[in-house]
């Protein structure tokens, strides 16, 4: 049988499922983070609805639940990526792709040249995913917590 699969902008009525997702993506991660990392990785609802008052935040849908998102913020030096997971039962449907098309359909459209986002080293199956969507490397590397941010972007 096949999944209905949707990608929207996410509204505040949706802030607790995106908790719930950003929990269950990054749970089996928890280990490996700092505490301080981990947090503001994994964020409650209230942080969800000022996240989605701050800029754009987008969920998957599969089959009327919502199993991924992506949140972003426009900055100076381009569109800023974060809070992006999809929970375990879901991956493989290639909804990260999904989502990070419809984020840089977004990042075109305002006429951003840079997109870029933060990921930590032992997120392989995501890097392998930003890799695969054109993002590269840059050398910047925030040490400040702990578990090592490396910054990755992609030119529009």
């Amino acid at each position: 049988m096949q999944k209905s699969t949707e990608i929207r902008r996410a509204v505040f009525e949706d802030a607790e499922a995106i908790a719930r997702v950003l929990l269950d993506s990054f749970i089996e991660y928890k280990s490996l983070y700092v505490p301080q990392r981990y947090d503001a990785t994994v964020i409650a609802p209230d942080e969800v609805k000022e996240r989605l008052e701050e800029g754009p935040v987008w969920v998957a849908i599969v089959d009327e639940y919502i199993v991924g998102t992506v949140a972003a913020n426009e900055r100076d030096e381009g569109l800023y990526i974060r809070g992006m997971g999809v929970v375990p039962k879901a991956r493989g449907l290639r909804l990260g792709e999904l989502l990070l098309r419809e984020v840089e359909r977004y990042a075109v459209e305002c006429g951003h040249k840079r997109m870029f986002l933060n990921t930590t080293p032992f997120l392989n199956h995501a890097i392998k995913l930003y890799e695969g969507f054109g993002f590269k490397f840059t050398d910047e590397i925030d040490e400040r917590f702990g578990t090592p941010l490396l910054t990755m972007e992609k030119n529009l």
